[in-house]
This record gives C-alpha cells, sequence and structure tokens, in this order.
C-alpha cells in the first residue's frame, strides 16, 4: 500500500539545536491509535530531539505498535479511555525534564520542536504551546465543521484572555512543551482532548509562565480523523466552565520562571 507523506517530509533543512543549559532530558510523547500510514516520518524526524520517545498506543489494529518499536520508540498501550488519559499516562510513564505533545498523524511538524523547548531550557517558561493562530492552519477555515471548531476555541481563549489577564492566541493546540514537574502538579483530569485546554487553564491559574511560540498545523495526510465537534462539545464547555470559573488552585504558589 502506498501512503502519502505529510507535507513537511523529507527533512531538507538541518535540525535545529536544542540549546541545553544543563542536563536536562527530553521525552517526546506521542499519542496514536491506527496511524500506521502517518506515524513513522512523526517519529523519524522526532527521533533527534528526543532523550526518550514514548508512544501510547490507543490498542491499534494495525501496524502502528511495530513501526513505532522498530523506529526506536518505547510503546506502551493506553488506557483506552480517550487522548487525555494517554497524555495523562505518558506523563507518567515519562523520564524526561521536559515533555513534548506531538501528534501522530502528522499535523504537526518536528522541526518545531526546538521552538517549543528551548524557552524552557533556557529558564524563559514552564510551558510552550504551539499557536495556529501564529502559524496558520491548513485545517480551520475551509468548511462548516471547521469553522465551528475555530469559533469555540476562540470563544474560550477569548475568555482565558479576559478573566486571567493574559493574552493568548490558541488554548485547544495539541503540539506543546512543559516541565514534567509542573505537568505533574497539574493534577490533569481531562480523559479526551479537553485535557489541551484544561492545561493552559491550570498553567496560568497556578502562576506558571506559559508563552507560545508560531507552530504551523498541517491536513492529515492520510486517513480521516474521527473528531466530531457535536460529540465532545457538551465536555469542552464544562470542561472550560469547571476549570476557569470553579476550579480552585491550590494554596502554595507555584514558582515561577526566573524565582
Amino acid at each position: 500500500m502506498t501512503y502519502v507523506l505529510p507535507a513537511w517530509y523529507p527533512a531538507l533543512r538541518r535540525p535545529t539545536i536544542i540549546e541545553r543549559t544543563g542536563q536536562q532530558r527530553i521525552s517526546v510523547i506521542v499519542p496514536a491509535r491506527n496511524e500506521e500510514a502517518n506515524i513513522r516520518p512523526v517519529l523519524e524526524l522526532a527521533l533527534p530531539y528526543a532523550d526518550e520517545l514514548l508512544v501510547l498506543d490507543g490498542h491499534s489494529r494495525d501496524a502502528t505498535r511495530d513501526i513505532a518499536a522498530a523506529l526506536g520508540a518505547r510503546v506502551i498501550l493506553d488506557s483506552g479511555q480517550g487522548k487525555g488519559a494517554a497524555i495523562r499516562q505518558g506523563i507518567q510513564e515519562a523520564s524526561g525534564d521536559i515533555l513534548v505533545f506531538i501528534d501522530a498523524d502528522g499535523s504537526h511538524d518536528p522541526h518545531d520542536i526546538p521552538a517549543l523547548v528551548n524557552p524552557i531550557c533556557q529558564g524563559l517558561a514552564d510551558h510552550v504551546s504551539g499557536s495556529r493562530m501564529l502559524g496558520g492552519s491548513d485545517e480551520l477555515h475551509a468548511t462548516l465543521h471547521q469553522g465551528m471548531r475555530l469559533l469555540g476555541s476562540q470563544v474560550i481563549t477569548l475568555s482565558i484572555n479576559y478573566t486571567q489577564n493574559v493574552r493568548l492566541t490558541d488554548c485547544q493546540n495539541g503540539f506543546r512543551a512543559i516541565r514534567r514537574d509542573v505537568a505533574l502538579a497539574l493534577d490533569l483530569r481531562e480523559n479526551i482532548t479537553t485535557i489541551e485546554q484544561e492545561m493552559v487553564i491550570k498553567t496560568v491559574r497556578r502562576g506558571y509562565h506559559l508563552i507560545e511560540v508560531p507552530t504551523h498545523e498541517y491536513v492529515r495526510a492520510n486517513g480521516v480523523s474521527n473528531f466530531r465537534v457535536k460529540d465532545v462539545a457538551p465536555r469542552y464547555v464544562t470542561s472550560w466552565l469547571y476549570y476557569l470559573f470553579l476550579w480552585r488552585p491550590p494554596r502554595r504558589q507555584a514558582r515561577r520562571v526566573g524565582a
């Protein structure tokens, strides 16, 4: 079977150097389910940036696990509860000081990993989120379904900005890096893709330093996404309202960058 390669492949550019100031280890975490057509180039190009390559497999029925293992990734079966649960499991399993989350479908360019990691290595941030609003997206503007996703995301992002006195542009992108100790302290609970906005809201409300860098979102090269707004919209609204307005951060003040 012939598969289409992602738009950012092949890797003709030299990898950008990760500017480590100490002995920080980097774990690249890839949640995946039935992504045999897409995962190989993602892992190949993420590997040079990773001290540990960790694939959380959602009980794939194709060759996803075999491909990941052949490329040197540590493969762990997730709990089957969803992407959020897989991310929480990855945080617990990872050995790195800095965690990078990247999707397995080819929508994120692994060349952007240094841009996410370097501010953390240099002590300038605790959590760095890729922004599709700053870097562009091929998946947010063409259809009614995509327009609904964009509208919902912008409403949630604006509410975070105006209640928390921050200026973010994208609170639901799955491409991000975070200090592992911070990720553990956030005590994440979401089982599905709502974990992205939970991570952003809790980071801001706990007093950790979150910044954004431009990252482009590409259309998946092969297959069709199972994400449907109507299926998850109620949980997005419930999660957003709870973590932004009802959830109370622990009293202990978080260590801020530079403190």
